[in-house]
């Protein structure tokens, strides 16, 4: 029987109600005693991390997260990480750059309602993420209504349903059906030992564009001390040149050597910002593309490179390696 550690960092699974409202409060202990019947899927250890709503989950928190797991691979077949799911995808997604290499599955799971809820989808997640969990398969995912999901291709796209994640650009790794585990589209194997790369730059922002969005904004964000930001453009990454010319304001970006990465609004498909003339002209700037990343991955590998790079160079070059199957990257575009 598998050997399975559960670490627990609060979220709706973990709430209860409060005079203040849901505030997670329940243990990991606390939340499997929920679940009785979980003990036939593999021999059960728990650790409480913390206790936090995810919305106060940041990078502090994912490192304390990453090391905690990183510690565990050597000891347990499979980690299960119980989280809020408004900040899950990106904890996901940083997670699968921390741990490079992972041998075993590392699964992230929480739910929509806290496990004492009549109507929770807590236990099934749970069960479900155990299945996965022992099952073997390598890599970090989130798994949630079913689904296995690769963690930096996740994103939450609905607020209160139960199929409140999907996964963005690439086929689900697989699902759970009946106690077992039905691959679709598995992972590529790891190609080295596991290793924990932790360091993280935390000042990068996240500009979602609007028309008449000012160039100024962006003067700010170069005087608040960020040295990366990740622009959603419109479409397949377009930004207006007319009047409020964002394009002098992203010049001024780089040239106080800050890292720009463009992507779209839009959930599915990839951005393309050399069509259209407004994308091309950014582009001959230099700013990065994030092709078909998930902006939750976006953010977070920008923020694990510049933790890294030391040149404009160096963040082009890592931004364009395809590390976790985070991007799918054109035959134009080169990887290191």
């Amino acid at each position: 029987m598998k050997k399975l550690m559960i670490l627990s960092t609060g979220g709706t699974i973990a709430c209860t109600q409060t005079e203040e409202g849901l505030m997670p409060t329940l243990s990991a202990d606390d939340i499997m005693a929920y679940v009785p019947n979980a003990g036939k899927i593999g021999r059960l250890e728990t650790r409480t991390i913390f206790n936090l709503d995810s919305s106060n989950i940041q990078p502090e928190e994912w490192r304390d997260i990453a090391g905690a797991i990183y510690a565990c691979l050597p000891d347990y077949d499979g980690i299960v990480v119980l989280h809020g799911t408004d900040t899950m995808a990106y904890t996901a997604s940083m997670l699968s750059f921390m741990l490079g290499n992972v041998n075993k599955p590392v699964v992230i799971t929480g739910s929509q309602l806290p496990v004492g809820h009549p109507q929770t989808d807590a236990k099934q997640n749970l069960r479900d993420a155990l299945i996965t969990a022992a099952s073997g398969i390598k890599g970090v995912f989130v798994v949630f209504d079913q689904k296995i999901m690769l963690g930096c291709r996740v994103a939450k796209v609905r607020t209160t349903s139960q199929n409140a994640f999907e996964s963005i650009n690439r086929p689900v790794v697989g699902r759970v059906r009946l106690g077992r585990v039905r691959l679709v589209a598995p992972p590529s194997a790891p190609k080295g030992i596991p290793s924990l790369d932790d360091a993280i730059e935390p000042n990068v922002f996240l500009l979602k564009l609007i028309p008449g969005t000012r160039p100024e904004v962006l003067d700010d964000i170069a005087r608040l001390g960020y040295r990366g930001v990740v622009i959603e453009g419109f479409g397949l990454g377009g930004l207006h040149c007319l009047r409020r010319n964002l394009l002098e304001g992203i010049q001024k970006l780089l040239d106080a050597n800050v890292a720009v990465l463009l992507t779209t609004q839009c959930r599915y498909e990839p951005s393309d910002p050399a069509v259209y003339e407004t994308g091309r002209l950014a582009l001959e700037l230099g700013i990065l593309q994030a092709y078909d990343m998930t902006s939750e991955c976006a953010v977070t590998k920008l923020m694990w490179v510049l933790a890294r790079a030391n040149t404009p160079q160096e963040v082009r070059r890592m931004m364009l390696t395809n590390y976790c199957g985070e991007v799918s990257l054109p035959s134009g575009a080169q990887e290191a």
